[in-house]
């Protein structure tokens, strides 16, 4: 599976994101520049906790910088502070104690300065990224793919210590980058390769043999760069990834209390110090570089400080010289990932859509999106978190995010749109963009809430130096195009150079009679087509510069619209995915909806959905879905997910269903489920009562069986002459649960199973006869002379526990009522029935001598004994295909569900493969498996069975794969697609006769019945296992697993004694026994005693 994070540039590799265990962090900090910014970015942590992302023990805090421009070292210094602070508070102390460092796992994210291509920075920058493993669905931001690979990547193996990550550049790094963490101590750097030419406008990292850093170079000379050259010609590039042990940590939390270092911390501010900036790389980290001198290091300037900050160079100085002090005996090294990347992400518009988009990719990637006409988005381009309805055209290399769009829209190449929805696409209509970013922001003027509207040019520079340009054409250009003038833009005292883009008063925010839009820029790319009146409008607006627009940003409502988008995008996915009925997981999309205190609208979009379904497994899986709701509305509280499901209160809406009205029920249910909404254990409950009417559903699709049920007339027996029906057992070898409802008709199923008998009988049977008194005598028993339960029905009252599984004789009664010699539902009494059709009653037994839960199909193949035994008494003959059919509608009647593999296994003889499609009617057919002559008997003596001596449940394991099946759970879908594949490669192996292939196949076998229903492997059958795997080709246990009988197939013939001997020898095995098993060539045999066999 893929594993790469997020880097730029290639659909392989902007791909998976995975989650194996992580660091447990102690504190995670996120720090940012706006006051009014910090608790919606502390809500965002927040969320990401929920999202099981973070740890749920980890301290999250998010913290302004204490001055906008303290520089990453004076953001790292306060955030360090802070840390200990909290730190210390909680452990009880009173005073800030660097001793709370000493376990503490700490990671400081720094959010960084504005970015013009995202309102809430480069860390809330969503990318075109999906991670399907993740419990919770969510648009994925950098912030979350450095999480990811601080936590799973970066982070593990280190010591306790302090990490410090930038969120201002994109970062690749492989599962396992290879750091070693032996006799560390000190700071170490995390650097990843780039090209000398890259490294011209970045920083780069100069090491001796031994990875001890030398020199740290900004912006360095040619001949600089190419002495820091690995050996392949790449240089290792300050990634903005650093780590402090706790000894350096402490050392560095001591500089807080120290004039002027304190000043790059709250408290030093708050106690009136002057402001001081300072770099993380070019002051903390530099004067622990062994090249570096104390002179040249005092009178250095970092990269972060501006030309026109030279006055405070003095100041710089002595808090150079603190660092210096603290710190210069810390050893720095650097870690190098040469498998990695970074790009830093930069305010030109074209790297950005570079670092979004795919060159050469064959179509568009979309995320997290709903679009109603894929085919017109370019190759190339992404599409995240937008709903696009209508014709939306998309051009090669543009990436849309966060929009609703209405068709017709046509946004040609190059071009970045955020932010829009369906209000502002008239302005868009008619027009074709090409090259331009347009956005539309949150903001709040004056306390009130409002939208704007941004529009410039691919190729705009947003730095200050330079000639500058507009929509992609000079200044000069533009106000002649547009009419603007340059004291529409700027102040006249404005000074030549500094009038650029920054500061141009471009963007309209208030117009003095109507609502604002995107037209109020996009005027400028055709403004001679209205005589100057949208100039003039432009002219009345009152307009803010890009610099003037940033403390205005709403971040808060921003994120907000964010995540209702996605939400509403959301709503479609889950309509689309069930009505398409797509293999597609929607439990993490259930999370999400529910963690975020809204399953309203997603229980209204299932009830929908269900409701209006023409087809009863679209309708099942959504009221599935609903039950997945209930149950993680319950946060793991209020009992276990499987239980009963008849209260009275949900009969009314059962009612409907079972007659066949599927919109009257799911509204019943709806009505039903607003009063079970209040506390865990009733949302349990009712997630119950929707698996039960999912249930009733998958019912009636399995009773379509029917049509393929017939009978034969034939002569009635003599009354009183006992047909005897007797049957072998099955084995399966391959593709259990794919022949459960419903995979059997949504997937299609495919079971390789053998007729067995066991220690040479036929343990399965049944007999039924004609009896002169109107009345049904029922007799279950553990053999045919032995019958321990008896019962007599005298009235229809006395049938109507058939659909009860447990009730005493239950399959009994529903054999009446399946092969139609009892109506329940007639006005006519039993005795009245009886005697009108059949001149008297009839006697019924049953017995099995395999024990309960034994998992080698006998309940179904009973169903089939004395079906076939009743119908024959009663003068009609049913074939072995149509008596599979039978068994099916008959266990849906009995409400135990159950799949078809038993009875094929049973009643049909030898080795065969039943499948069925992926289609209702539901229709099983039997292939019966050709193999070499000799085979069955060399299979026979290489067979053996043993009862484990545990009595497996079935029930709640069928619950569980089926809830896992309904959730689309990938590991399960892919397992179920095994199961089947499987099935014809196991066919293939006894086409071959081949003993160790057959092994082989019961050992994929048993590993794929464990995924399906995890905990049907007892730990006492895991060791009986372990010490008979020397001994065998293969071994799985038998149906569902849990219990019941271990089959083998053992290396040499004939080892029932020599196994019995292995097993005596091993303790803790508890009630064990080994049997003999030979393939029955026979299947169901019918007998009239007195007369003939037939088979």
């Amino acid at each position: 599976m893929e594993t790469s994070v997020v880097v730029r540039g290639s659909p392989s590799t902007l791909a998976r994101m995975e989650q194996p265990k992580g660091v447990d962090w102690t504190v995670i900090i996120l720090t940012c520049q706006y006051k009014d910014s910090v608790h919606v970015f502390q809500r965002e942590l927040e969320v990401r906790q929920k999202w099981e992302q973070i740890p749920p023990g980890t301290l999250l805090l998010a913290v302004e910088d204490p001055e906008t421009r303290v520089g990453s070292g004076g953001a790292t210094l306060n955030a360090l502070l802070v840390a200990a602070e909290h730190l210390s508070a909680r452990a009880g102390f009173t005073v800030v104690t660097s001793d709370v460092l000493h376990s503490a796992r700490i990671l400081i994210l720094h959010m960084g300065r504005d970015f013009p291509f995202d309102d809430c920075g480069r860390a809330f920058t969503c990318l075109p990224v999906e991670k399907p493993q993740a419990p919770v669905e969510a648009v994925v931001c950098n912030l979350d793919c450095l999480l990811d690979i601080m936590s799973h990547r970066l982070g593990p193996g280190s010591p306790p210590g302090v990490w410090v990550c930038s969120t201002d550049m994109l970062l690749s790094v492989p599962p396992n980058p290879g750091i070693s963490w032996d006799n560390f101590r000190g700071a170490r750097v995390i650097a990843l390769p780039g090209s000398t030419a890259y490294a011209r406008n970045h920083g780069v990292y100069l090491t001796d043999s031994q990875g001890f850093v030398l020199d740290i170079y900004y912006q360095g000379t040619e001949a600089e760069i190419q002495r820091c050259a690995r050996p392949d010609g790449r240089v290792p590039l300050v990634s903005g990834v650093t780590f402090f042990s706790v000894e350096t940590a402490e050392h560095l939390l001591a500089t807080h209390v120290s004039p002027p270092l304190d000043a790059c911390t709250y408290m030093g501010l708050d106690s009136g110090a002057r402001p001081v900036q300072l770099s993380l790389f070019f002051d903390i980290l530099l004067c622990m570089a062994r090249n570096v001198n104390r002179e040249n290091f005092l009178v250095g300037q970092p990269p972060e400080m501006g030309q026109g900050d030279s006055d405070v160079a003095g100041y710089l100085q002595a808090a150079r010289a603190e660092l210096w002090r603290e710190l210069r005996d810390q050893p720095l090294t650097m870690a190098y990932v040469p498998d990695g990347s970074y790009s830093y992400m930069t305010s030109s518009a074209s790297e950005f859509l570079c670092s979004l988009t795919f060159p050469g990719a064959p179509r568009a990637r979309v995320v997290h999106s709903q679009v109603e006409e894929l085919q017109l988005l370019g190759a190339g381009s992404s599409v995240v978190s937008c709903l696009l309805e209508g014709p939306v055209q998309l051009g090669a290399g543009s990436v849309l995010q966060h929009c609703h769009l209405q068709g017709p829209v046509h946004i040609g190449p190059g071009c970045l749109v955020s932010g829009l929805d369906t209000a502002q696409c008239e302005a868009l209509r008619g027009l074709e963009l090409h090259d331009l970013v347009l956005q539309g922001h949150h903001v709040q003027l004056h306390g009130a809430p409002g939208r704007v509207f941004t529009l410039v040019g691919r190729l705009d520079s947003w730095e200050r130096q330079g000639t500058g340009t507009y929509l992609n054409m000079s200044w000069s250009e533009f106000f002649q195009k547009t009419g603007v003038r340059d004291w529409d833009l700027w102040d006249p005292d404005t000074p030549p150079a500094e009038r650029c883009l920054l500061s141009a008063r471009l963007f309209p925010v208030l117009h003095p009679s109507r609502v604002l839009g995107p037209q109020d820029l996009l005027w400028m790319l055709h403004p001679q087509e209205d005589g100057g009146k949208a100039l003039r409008a432009w002219r009345a607006c009152w307009r803010l510069s890009w610099e003037q627009l940033q403390p205005c940003l709403d971040r808060a409502a921003t994120l907000a619209s964010r995540r209702d988008l996605f939400f509403r995008q959301a709503l479609r996915k889950v309509k689309h995915v069930l009505e398409a009925r797509q293999d597609l997981s929607l439990r993490p999309l259930i999370r999400a909806a529910v963690r975020e205190g809204c399953p309203g609208p997603l229980l209204a979009t299932l009830d929908h959905v269900a409701a209006g379904a023409g087809d009863p497994g679209v309708a099942a899986r959504a009221l599935a879905c609903v039950a997945d709701v209930l149950g993680c509305m319950a946060e793991g509280q209020g009992g276990l997910r499987s239980g009963p499901a008849a209260n009275p209160g949900w009969m009314r809406p059962f009612s409907y269903l079972e007659c066949g009205d599927l919109a009257g029920g799911v509204h019943a249910l709806a009505q039903e489920r607003d009063k079970w909404l209040s506390r865990p254990a009733l949302l349990v409950r009712a997630a119950r009562h929707y698996e039960g009417a999912g249930q009733i559903l998958i019912r009636q699709a399995v009773l379509s069986a029917r049509q393929f049920v017939s009978t034969e007339p034939a002569e009635q027996p003599a009354p009183g002459q006992w047909v005897v029906a007797e049957c072998p057992a099955r084995v399966d070898f391959s593709g259990g649960w794919s022949d459960t409802p419903p995979l059997a008709y949504e997937l299609g199923g495919a079971v390789l199973g053998l007729a067995v008998r066991v220690d040479g009988r036929r343990p399965i049977g049944a007999r039924a006869r004609r009896i002169p008194e109107p009345e049904l005598w029922l007799a279950v028993g553990p053999r045919q002379d032995k019958m321990a339960l008896k019962i007599v029905c005298w009235s229809l009252d006395d049938l109507q526990d058939y659909c009860q599984p447990h009730a005493p004789g239950a399959l009994l009664k529903a054999t009446f009522i399946c092969a139609g010699i009892v109506h329940v539902g007639s006005k006519l009494s039993l005795r009245e029935q009886l005697l009108h059709a059949f001149g008297g009653g009839f006697e019924l037994h049953t017995w099995s001598e395999l024990p309960h839960g034994s998992g080698l199909g006998t309940s179904s193949i009973l169903a089939g004994a004395a079906l076939a035994a009743l119908q024959r008494a009663a003068g009609r003959v049913v074939g072995t295909e149509a008596l599979i059919h039978a068994v099916l509608h008959l266990e849906q009647v009995l409400t135990t569900g159950g799949g078809w593999q038993d009875q094929v296994g049973g009643l049909m003889p030898g080795i065969k493969v039943g499948r069925s499609r992926a289609q209702l009617p539901l229709k099983v057919e039997v292939e019966e498996i050709t193999v070499p002559e000799g085979f069955v008997q060399k299979l026979s003596d290489h067979l053996l069975l043993v009862y484990t001596g545990k009595t497996r449940l079935a029930r709640n394991l069928l619950q569980d794969v089926l809830r896992s099946w309904y959730a689309r759970l990938p590991a399960v879908v892919q397992n179920a697609h095994s199961l089947v594949q499987h099935t014809e490669e196991c066919a293939k192996a006894f086409r071959q006769g081949s003993l160790p292939l057959l092994g082989q196949c019961l050992t994929s076998y048993w590993e794929q019945k464990k995924l399906m229903a995890p905990g049907c492997e007892p730990l006492a059958v895991r060791r009986m296992m372990d010490v008979l795997a020397p001994h065998v080709h293969g071994q799985s246990l038998a149906g569902a697993g849990g219990g019941g009988f271990l089959y083998l197939l053992t290396k040499e013939p004939r080892q029932k004694e020599a196994l019995e001997a292995v097993l005596a020898k091993t303790e803790g095995l508890g009630n064990y026994s080994v049997h003999l098993v030979e393939v029955d060539t026979q299947g169901l045999s019918l007998q009239l005693l007195g007369g003939e066999t037939s088979t």
